[in-house]
């Protein structure tokens, strides 16, 4: 227990003191706050055009008097102009000019000859497949309500012609789904990369380690299990500290740079319980030593830094299949893949967390979840430390997965 506390420490330390370490973890959170300090910067450049609450100036030639002067009721309509009307006859060369002038933004003509047109005039109509459908809708709105008023209907004969239907939604899955997708998906993308690039340190670390000859040392001085489970869990607990300060500080930026509510708009929160908080703990360990034992397999069969990309892409394979097997099925949350993939240990620690988000997981679920996970990584432990024993000292050539095998049957080591 002691040689398993050195090895903790000592990989803790090791890794704190890396400059790769130091330099990632600040680019990632000035990354973060100026994410969240987009908007700001957006304002910024943005200034005096934000300061106007009314938005573009559009001026409507109603020469014919089509409307009645109602277009001004647009303005109430919050579509983000600033309309003015005007029953003068305005030509296209008197548009242009007000226009550059910058009197105007944009203008409508009302033509009515045998058919009503509108001239929508703009100074560039680049990225612009017509006018805006908003800004129609209300045109015709307000042409509608006119008409109907000559009618001389009741206004109860009125509201029955724009009825206002009240819409619901069910299923018929037994399961209900709830939750907001967007936050279920970005929170399934953070809890991979932190799963995948905290394992990937495992391997890398072994690798240098092998190749300075301090490997020489540490297997002199204490077993090779001590070595596979302290490295494991030392860069575990430094990477589960690196994931907290980054989460730490995306609340804090979100709280002091973004404006109140606009988070909450966007990615819904409330589903976020204690139990939730705990499983994801759980789920993003166990993930973890999934991963890292893999890794920590992989990395004690090659002798030079080179080569570790090479040998360590089958398991980078194996998680990118099991993150998209958990992100894609979350399109149907209640379908028998999305239940398969909450299983499959490569799966599992990314898609069971938000099925409980979901509302969709029963605790006998999380269990045999959990069981699967650890079953799994026992068999990966001791397959990795077995072969970690006879590969670690190996300064020669990549070593093969016939070698391998042949090193894990054999029954002397």
């Amino acid at each position: 227990m002691k040689d398993l506390r050195t090895v903790i420490a000592f990989t803790i330390k090791d890794m704190a003191k890396r400059k790769s370490f130091i330099v990632s973890t600040i680019i990632i959170l000035l990354i973060i706050i100026i994410g969240f300090n987009i908007p700001n910067i957006i304002n910024l450049f943005n200034g005096d055009n934000s300061s106007s609450d009314s938005g573009d100036k559009l001026l409507i030639v109603d020469s014919t008097n089509l409307f009645e002067g109602a277009l001004d009721n647009l303005n109430k309509m919050n579509l983000g102009y600033e309309v003015e009307t005007t029953s003068e006859a305005l030509t296209f060369d008197d548009i242009k000019e007000k226009i550059n002038n910058d009197e105007i933004d944009e203008a409508i003509i009302v033509e009515q000859n045998e058919r009503y047109k509108l001239r929508y005039i703009v100074k560039d109509m680049t990225m612009m497949e017509g006018m805006p459908e908003d800004l129609m809708d209300g045109i015709n709105t307000i042409y509608t309500n006119l008409q109907i008023s000559k009618l001389g209907l009741t206004e109860e004969q009125i509201q029955s012609l724009t009825p206002n239907f009240e819409y619901s939604i069910e299923q018929t899955e037994e399961q209900q789904v709830s939750g907001n997708v967007l936050a279920i998906m970005m929170l399934s993308i953070v809890l991979f990369y932190a799963i995948y690039f905290c394992a990937y340190q495992v391997s890398s670390s072994i690798t240098t380690e092998k190749t300075s000859k301090i490997m020489e040392t540490l297997v002199t001085s204490t077993s090779p299990r001590t070595i596979v489970l302290g490295k494991t869990i030392g860069i575990g607990i430094v990477g589960l500290i690196q994931v907290c300060l980054f989460v730490a500080v995306a609340l804090i930026s979100a709280k002091l740079f973004l404006e109140p509510g606009l988070l909450e708009s966007v990615l819904d929160m409330s589903q976020m319980t204690p139990y939730l908080a705990i499983v994801t703990i759980i789920y993003f360990i166990l993930g973890y030593f999934t991963y890292a034992l893999l890794y920590a397999l992989t990395g004690s069969t090659v002798s030079k830094p080179e080569d570790i990309q090479s040998a360590n892409t089958p398991v980078a394979i194996l998680a990118v299949i099991g993150f998209y097997l958990s992100y894609f099925t979350m399109m149907n949350p209640t379908s028998d893949l999305n239940t398969f993939a909450a299983l499959f240990p490569i799966s599992s620690p990314f898609c069971m967390p938000f099925r409980i988000m979901m509302g969709i997981a029963s605790g006998t679920e999380v269990a045999i979840s959990i069981a699967i996970l650890v079953v799994t990584i026992l068999i990966i432990a001791k397959v990795a430390i077995k072969i970690y024993s006879n590969a670690i000292l190996n300064y020669g050539t990549k070593m093969t997965f016939k070698d391998m095998v042949n090193m894990y049957r054999d029954k002397n080591n």
